[in-house]
C-alpha cells in the first residue's frame, strides 16, 4: 500500500521541474503547461470521494486493483504521448486512477490497525511515504530529466505499479461489498465536485494572464459557483450521496478536513515557490534544483520519525498546531530570502521548516480525519481526507501563485504576495485546529 502511495505522491510533484523540458518538446508556453500539474491534482481530488464510496460499495480489494491498473496504464500513456493534448488527457486519467485506488489503500491500512498507538504508527508510515514521494518527486525529476528525458518521469513508475498489483492480489484479503438493494454511486455529485475547482482554477489563472479574453475569468468563476451550488443540491437529493449526512455529525472529522485543505494549500504553494525561485530567479538547472531540495527530503524522514511518539504524548491537535506554525515560519523565510535575493543555500532553512510542518501537521490531521471509523464508512472517511488534501493544495496554488505571479493584478514582488496569501490561509487553519475537539478514543499515553 505504501509503494502505491509513494508513486502516486511522486506524480503530484515530479512534473514540476520537468515542465520546461515538456514545453520545449511540444512547443507550448508556461500558461498552457500549468494544466499538466493542475489537471492531475484537481481531477484526482474531485473524484476521491467517489473512489472512497466505491470501495465501501464494491469491496476495497476489487477497487484497489481497478484504480492501480488505471493509474499504471495512464502513466504509460503519459510517457509515450505523441502530442501535448494526449499528455493532458493521460494526466487527467492518472488523477482518476489515483482517486479510485488511494482511498481503498488507506482504508485497508486503517482497518488493519486498531485505533490508538498501532494505528498512529501505521498512519505515520503512510504519511511519511506520501511526504517523501512529494519531495523526492522534485529530486527525481531533476535527475531523470537531465539524464533520461522528461518522458521517463512517467514511465519509471510502471514496473513498480505492476508489483503493487501482484502484491494486492496475493496479500490483501478479499472483502464483501456493502449489503443492500444495490445503491448507485453518486456520479453526478463527483463530476460537479471536480468541475467546481477546475473552473475556479481556470478563472484565477486567466484573471492574471496578459492578453487573455476578458470574458474567460468571470465566466469560469461563475461556472465554479454554479457547479458548487449544483453539488450541494445533488447531494441533498441523492439517495446515496458522496457525503452522507452522518459524516457531518462528527465535528472532529469535519474541522480536520477543512484544516487539511488550508494547510495543504500552504505546503503546495511552498513547493512551487522553491521551484520558481531556484529556476526562474537564480537560473539553476533541473538537476541543480532537484539536488538543492534533497535536504528537505532527508529532514522530512527525521521529523516524521519523531511524530508518532509526540502525537501520543501531546495529542493530535497540538501536533497539528505545531505543523501549521512551522509552515507559517517557512513562508516568512521564503519572503525574506526572495526580498534579499539570496543564493540557493539561503532557502534551506525554509525547506527544513516545511518538512517539519508537513510531518507534524499532516500526520495529526490524518489521525483526526479517520477517528472513529467503522467498516461501513472507512472508505468515505479516507476519500474525504485525501480530497481535502489535494483540492486544498490545488486551490491554494491557484490563489497564492496565481495571484502572486500575475503581472496584470499588481506590481509587487510575486514571492512576497504569494507568501502573504498563504500565511493568511494558515492563520485560518490554526484557528480551526484550535477549535477542533479531540476524538474520544485518542490514546494519549506514550508508546513503549
Amino acid at each position: 500500500m505504501s509503494m502505491l502511495q509513494f508513486f502516486i505522491a511522486v506524480d503530484v510533484t515530479v512534473v514540476n521541474i520537468a515542465l520546461p523540458s515538456i514545453g520545449a518538446g511540444f512547443d507550448v508556453d508556461g500558461h498552457t503547461l500549468t494544466w499538466v500539474v493542475v489537471g492531475y491534482t484537481v481531477t484526482g481530488g474531485g473524484l476521491l470521494m467517489l473512489g472512497g464510496r466505491l470501495g465501501d460499495l464494491l469491496g476495497r480489494r476489487r477497487v484497489l486493483l481497478l484504480g492501480t491498473g488505471l493509474f499504471g496504464a495512464a502513466s504509460l500513456l503519459a510517457g509515450l504521448a505523441p502530442t501535448f493534448s494526449l499528455l493532458v488527457v493521460a494526466r487527467l486519467v492518472q488523477g482518476a486512477g489515483e482517486a479510485v485506488a488511494l482511498p481503498a489503500a488507506m482504508a485497508t491500512i486503517v482497518l488493519l490497525f486498531p485505533e490508538g498507538p498501532r494505528r498512529t504508527r501505521a498512519l505515520s508510515v503512510w504519511a511519511t511515504v506520501a511526504s517523501c514521494g512529494l519531495v523526492l518527486g522534485f529530486v527525481a525529476s531533476g535527475v531523470i530529466t537531465a539524464h533520461l528525458g522528461w518522458r521517463w518521469v512517467f514511465l519509471v513508475s510502471v514496473p513498480f505499479l505492476l508489483i503493487v498489483l501482484l502484491a494486492a492480489v496475493l496479500l490483501v484479503d478479499g472483502d464483501r461489498p456493502v449489503a443492500g438493494d444495490g445503491p448507485t454511486p453518486d456520479l453526478a455529485g463527483a463530476l460537479l465536485l471536480t468541475a467546481c475547482p477546475l473552473l475556479f482554477v481556470l478563472g484565477v489563472v486567466e484573471a492574471g494572464e496578459p492578453g487573455a479574453p476578458a470574458w474567460v475569468a468571470p465566466t469560469s468563476l461563475a461556472g465554479a459557483v454554479a457547479a458548487g451550488a449544483g453539488f450541494v443540491r445533488v447531494e441533498a437529493r441523492s439517495p446515496d450521496p458522496l457525503l452522507p449526512p452522518r459524516f457531518f455529525a462528527d465535528r472532529t472529522r469535519v474541522t480536520a478536513n477543512l484544516t487539511t485543505a488550508l494547510l495543504s494549500g500552504g505546503l503546495s504553494t511552498s513547493f512551487l515557490l522553491f521551484t520558481f525561485y531556484l529556476q526562474d530567479r537564480l537560473g539553476v538547472g533541473p538537476l541543480g534544483s532537484g539536488l538543492t531540495m534533497l535536504p528537505l527530503a532527508v529532514s522530512l524522514l527525521v521529523f516524521s520519525a519523531l511524530v508518532p511518539r509526540l502525537l501520543n504524548r501531546w495529542g493530535a491537535r497540538a501536533c497539528v498546531l505545531t505543523g501549521i506554525g512551522l509552515t507559517a515560519a517557512a513562508m516568512a523565510a521564503v519572503a525574506v530570502v526572495s526580498t534579499l535575493e539570496a543564493g540557493r543555500a539561503a532557502m534551506i532553512p525554509a525547506m527544513l521548516l516545511i518538512s517539519a510542518g508537513m510531518a507534524f501537521g499532516i500526520v495529526g490531521l490524518q489521525y483526526l480525519a479517520v477517528s472513529g471509523v467503522t467498516e461501513d464508512d472507512a472508505g468515505i472517511a479516507s476519500g474525504v481526507q485525501r480530497a481535502a488534501d489535494q483540492l486544498g493544495g490545488a486551490t491554494g496554488v491557484a490563489v497564492c501563485a496565481g495571484i502572486g505571479f500575475a503581472p496584470t493584478l499588481h506590481s509587487l514582488d510575486p514571492f512576497l504576495v504569494a507568501t502573504v496569501l498563504a500565511t493568511l490561509g494558515l492563520t485560518a487553519a490554526a484557528l480551526m485546529a484550535w477549535r477542533t475537539p479531540a476524538p474520544a478514543a485518542t490514546a494519549d499515553t506514550p508508546t513503549a
